[in-house]
């Protein structure tokens, strides 16, 4: 079955979030226009086609626009639809689920995590980057070593990754420090 889809709008610009009857199966994060969301939305399923909402796709979208508006959101619930992912990718979304509102994590502790050793943050970093679900799968809540931002595939890309941590208090932005040589 093709996947159906929604697009809306939030105060961040217009997403889009895909579904079968398994669960969400693609999210769009804010793009600037709703053209350039569907196109990006369809990207890797071009046959998908619009849908009725079920109440639990409406309620999914709710939820996106309430945390957009910056209320904490839990999104552990939204069932989603991971078919055609290889196992180790499952793992690593399964594990960054895990991550709540306001926490992170890094490549290479999630490699740990799921007992795959440090070396293979790299594959967790190429996970983070095919992540079909952004936001339900909070890949934004993973960063590079020392706690770096690292990149974002996302439109807007790791300024969009910033504006989300920070919208759930995280920041990372550092003023530079003032030496007095005198």
């Amino acid at each position: 079955m093709n996947p159906h889809y929604a697009l809306f709008e939030t105060t961040a610009g217009f997403c889009g979030l895909a579904w079968t009857n398994d669960g969400v199966v693609r999210f769009q994060l804010p793009g600037q226009s709703r053209d350039e969301t569907e196109r990006l939305l369809k990207r890797r399923e071009p046959d998908m086609q619009p849908g009725t909402q079920t109440p639990e796709i409406a309620s999914t979208i709710e939820a996106v626009k309430r945390y957009f508006e910056g209320e904490t959101v839990d999104f552990g619930h939204v069932p989603v639809d991971l078919s055609g992912q290889d196992d180790f990718f499952k793992a690593i979304y399964g594990a960054l689920r895990q991550v709540g509102w306001g926490q992170t994590t890094t490549y290479g502790a999630l490699a740990k995590q799921l007992g795959a050793g440090s070396e293979a943050a790299r594959d967790v970093g190429v996970a983070m980057g095919r992540n079909p679900v952004a936001l339900i799968i909070p890949c934004h809540r993973c960063l590079a070593a020392g706690g770096k931002l690292g990149g974002f595939s996302a439109p807007g890309g790791s300024d969009t990754k910033l504006k989300m941590l920070e919208l759930e208090g995280v920041n990372l932005r550092f003023e530079p420090k003032q030496f007095n040589l005198f």
